[in-house]
């Protein structure tokens, strides 16, 4: 009987570490093992290319999985390379040495086998689960098998075994359970079919399992559909696979296939969905593309490999270049993340910009569902990606009911006119009514009509867009032509008095009372100064840090050219103060602001209309 020998390591405290410390979720053992199991059967590939004598039958390359619920065990099976004692004493009695490792340094002329594991690590993992593993193993170059065994605490021991055929079975003794912990669920058949499915879906080797009819099934896909030819794809199957990955009842609106080759080699199967997803905007819910190594599942949502403003894709990145770290569940190198990111996210940015050329409709379709995310992204990080977003985004103008770009609102200005300008509503009928849309729409000025919170956000971080400046149509001067402006300039002064004597009653209301030249035929209109605009303060007023609700200054603007202000002119002193609380109220109300005493306005409305009354008697 072999004596049980210590782990070759600095101290069980290493294992221990190996076994609790680097994995972060138990389930994934059963990927390791098959990873190691496929290694094995690509060792056997590659030396069957070097050495003579090597012979097989690639139709017999196969991992078998097998549960044994009476023992509470599982089995994992290959025929690949196998180990000789040695080897089983060498790769497992020490903890953290890879064959894999050093077999992958000598393999640079051979390019289409990949070796997953890389560190020795992913063996110890089944400790997890398990107290006790034992791995039975057969070289071709050894007469006899071997098994080693260990419950990964108290060192291992290898012995000499009856097996004839080439290859490894390793077997897991489940370890008992606890109130915490079902280790039974790994003895479900159900549950090792979605872990292979989950995990080792497209392993190169097929991963079987005899069922409960006695007949063996295949539980993996084996070829990745990413890494097929895109002209052996037909879309049909792009479609279902995405469905089927994705749990989505319906097709995808778009689809983009990217195979690179070079110093950094990488597939990537993206999807743009063609609705949007009921917990799209929930915070809780994740976003990021699949990642797989060498086509082993590594990670489900990886935020880094897609921008923030493109989450909506959906899909999986494969490379067979990413330097894992020793459990194979965080990246130790970023750079190369963000190289693949850098390409994919120019690759979804070109397939839009073709997409909104060339299919129009079908770009509405996507913008209609995800337009505000594009939106978000210009405003978001300071402006940083503004430039990137800026052709892709879409607005409603009062040209025409339907969308446009800001390359086509440009492309209809006015030669000289410097100026885009915008007003916020909920409709395009909202935004003709505003009193201060109605003299520029009589010039025949094209105004945005902004409907989402975010817009004036991203048009103010954008600033211009080809050397025209944004203008909010309520906001600061407004100069539409030099006559105009000294015309007002002229009437300013002649009512200084009538306009002192108003800025003096709502000194409390508003910064400022002026005459306007940006009214036709209504009598007032709120404007706010330069910066915080009147919609930006209802959308901060939203947030729940109060330190957020800014209020945006305000002035009163008259229509000199409205009878009204006649009339204003003509009235006593007093009067003319019961008056200014009406204006800067009826100012407020178009502007879609409260005002502070409702009841009170009520009131003078009433008196005012008794007085006209009163007035036609006499």
């Amino acid at each position: 009987m072999a004596r049980l020998k210590q782990f070759k390591a600095e101290s069980k405290r290493v294992l221990d570490l190996m076994i609790n410390s680097i994995y972060t979720n138990q389930e994934i053992f059963l990927r390791e093992l098959i990873s190691n199991a496929s290694d094995a059967m690509d060792k056997l590939y590659v030396q069957s290319l070097s050495e003579d004598g090597v012979k097989f039958n690639k139709d017999d390359l196969k991992i078998e999985v097998k549960v044994n619920k009476e023992l509470r065990a599982i089995h994992v099976k290959d025929y690949g390379i196998g180990m000789t004692r040695d080897e089983l004493d060498k790769n497992l009695g020490t903890i953290a040495h890879s064959d894999s490792s050093l077999f992958k340094e000598d393999l640079d002329e051979i390019s289409d086998v990949d070796i997953i594991g890389q560190f020795g690590v992913g063996f110890y993992s089944g400790y997890m689960v398990a107290k006790e593993m034992r791995v039975m193993s057969k070289s071709e170059n050894d007469e006899s098998g071997h098994v080693f065994i260990s419950n990964g605490l108290d060192g291992y021991k290898v012995e000499k075994v009856e097996k004839t055929e080439r290859g490894t079975e390793v077997i897991l003794f489940l370890k008992d359970n606890t109130d915490d912990q079902n280790f039974d669920e790994y003895l479900e058949e159900e549950n090792i079919k979605h872990l292979v499915k989950k995990y080792s879906d497209y392993v190169r080797y097929p991963i079987v399992m005899t069922n409960e009819e006695g007949e063996e099934e295949t539980l993996n896909s084996m070829i990745p559909l990413w890494k097929r030819n895109k002209n052996d794809v037909t879309q049909e199957e792009y479609n279902q696979f995405y469905m089927d990955r994705f749990a989505d009842y319906q097709e995808p609106l778009h689809t983009i296939h990217l195979q690179v080759e070079g110093t950094q080699s990488y597939n990537a199967l993206l999807y743009i969905p063609s609705h949007l997803p009921f917990n799209f905007y929930n915070e809780t819910d994740k976003h990021g593309l699949s990642l797989y190594s060498r086509s082993v599942f590594i990670q489900e949502h990886n935020e880094h490999l897609i921008a923030d403003y493109f989450s909506f894709v959906r899909g999986v990145v494969d490379s067979a270049d990413l330097n894992l770290n020793i459990s194979r569940e965080v990246l130790q190198n970023d750079r190369q993340v963000a190289s693949m990111a850098r390409r994919i996210n120019r690759k979804v940015k070109s397939e839009l910009e073709l997409m909104l050329k060339n299919d129009r409709d079908k770009y509405e379709k996507f913008y209609e569902n995800f337009g505000l995310q594009l939106k978000y992204g210009m405003y978001n990080h300071f402006g940083a990606n503004k430039d990137e977003l800026k052709d892709l985004v879409l607005f409603t103008t009062t040209h025409e009911d339907k969308l446009e770009s800001l390359a086509d609102i440009v492309s209809r200005l006015d030669e000289g006119q410097e100026e885009i300008y915008y007003v916020s509503a909920d409709s395009i009928l909202k935004a003709c009514q505003l009193p201060q849309v109605e003299k520029v729409l009589d010039k025949n000025v094209e105004v945005l009509v902004l409907m989402d919170d975010v817009d004036e956000f991203a048009l103010r971080v954008l600033g211009e867009y080809e050397g025209k400046v944004f203008k909010a149509l309520n906001q600061g001067e407004l100069d539409l032509d030099e006559e105009s402006k000294e015309t007002l300039k002229k009437l300013t002064e002649e009512n200084k008095d009538v306009l002192e004597i108003l800025k003096e009653e709502l000194k409390d209301k508003v910064s400022d009372v002026r005459l306007t030249s940006r009214l036709k035929s209504h009598p007032v209109c709120l404007v706010s100064d330069e910066g915080l605009s009147f919609e930006m303060e209802k959308v901060l007023a939203q947030s729940p840090d109060e330190s957020q609700h800014i209020k945006a200054t305000r002035i009163l603007e008259i229509n000199p050219d409205h009878a009204l202000f006649e009339a204003l002119s003509k009235v006593s002193e007093d009067k003319l103060r019961e008056f200014s609380e009406v204006l800067v109220n009826q100012a407020y109300l178009i502007e879609g602001l409260e005002i502070e005493d409702p009841a009170r306005f009520s009131n003078l409305i009433s008196l005012l209309m008794i007085e006209a009354s009163n007035s036609n008697r006499n």
